[in-house]
């Protein structure tokens, strides 16, 4: 199931509206109550550690072995910073489903973790629906590739955990995301009992349960079978269509991100600059077969270096 739609990284044109029964269109921006986002000259570096030791043993054992005089003199020379992000620009609409590929290590986890507020830019401004963000907020829910659900709560109370430790538990609304994933009879399970698709399920329950105005998610069928994976997919694309939320997808399958997004922004290697930033025509991802399809994969994979 697709969910792209011809959206340029700069639009601020409104998503097109559902159609009169309250479904959107295949392919189509659903009617939207996703948040603005905005990330302006975002550069972002992580300390690092000096595996050094000091005092006078370690000193004179540096005087008597060559080799702990070179290890000492390679930890010293060492940067003080990792750079990770370098002056990435990224604007995306209300609605908008864009996915973030790169190689490994890249930083694209991190800019999830930026726009979630769980860290602070080095450099730059993260803004989202006209507010800087400084710290986590329910609106913003991040799903990752494992589920992580507590092993000694059931389904049902995981899935409520957020609002519990907000104080404004709904059980209706833990029922409803619970039905939204179908999980509804599984409700009373613990973790240990599910399948990876079904757990990853209840993960998926527990964000949306908030009802997010902006989903990240971080390569969340990274560990699932091929079937499983499609599967869920698919229900990804349709809780997007029918709730209207933005998307930001980490991944890094080229189809899968073809397959969901309105558009696919590639970036470098570390410290990450985008590359290039990819509208994906409406309904393509419903055909891989399709000749702009398997063009677009191979494009996008010779701007990754494959």
């Amino acid at each position: 199931m697709t969910a792209s739609t011809p959206s340029a990284a700069s639009t601020t044109s409104a998503p097109t509206q559902a159609d009169t029964a309250g479904t959107p269109a295949p392919g189509a921006v659903p009617a939207s109550r996703g948040a603005r986002v905005s990330l302006v000259g975002i550069s972002h570096r992580y300390p690092l550690r000096h595996d050094v030791d000091h005092g006078w043993v370690p000193a004179l054992i540096r005087l008597a072995s060559p080799a702990a005089r070179a290890r000492y003199e390679a930890e010293s020379a060492k940067p003080d910073q990792l750079p990770v992000l370098d002056g990435i620009d990224l604007n995306i609409a209300p609605g908008e489903f864009v996915s973030l590929v790169g190689q490994s290590g890249c930083g694209k986890s991190t800019i999830l973790r930026l726009l979630a507020g769980l860290e602070s830019a080095t450099e730059g401004s993260v803004v989202v629906d006209g507010a800087v963000v400084t710290g986590t907020a329910p609106e913003r829910a991040l799903a990752f590739q494992d589920a992580t659900l507590l092993p000694w709560r059931t389904v049902r109370e995981n899935v409520a955990l957020g609002p519990q430790a907000r104080g404004r538990l709904e059980p209706r609304r833990v029922e409803a995301a619970l039905q939204v994933v179908g999980l509804r009879d599984f409700a009373d399970a613990y973790p240990t009992t599910l399948s990876g698709g079904m757990a990853q399920r209840a993960a998926l329950a527990r964000a949306l349960v908030n009802r997010p105005r902006l989903f990240l998610l971080d390569e969340p069928f990274g560990k699932l079978d091929a079937l499983t994976r499609l599967t869920l997919q698919d229900e990804i694309a349709s809780l997007w269509a029918s709730q209207g939320f933005t998307a930001v997808l980490v991944t890094h399958d080229v189809e899968e991100a073809l397959r969901l997004s309105n558009r696919v922004v590639v970036l470098s290697e570390r410290p990450a600059h985008v590359v290039e930033d990819i509208r994906v025509p409406e309904g393509l991802g419903s055909d891989e077969a399709a000749p702009e399809f398997q063009r677009l994969r191979r494009h996008v994979l010779s701007l990754l270096g494959r």
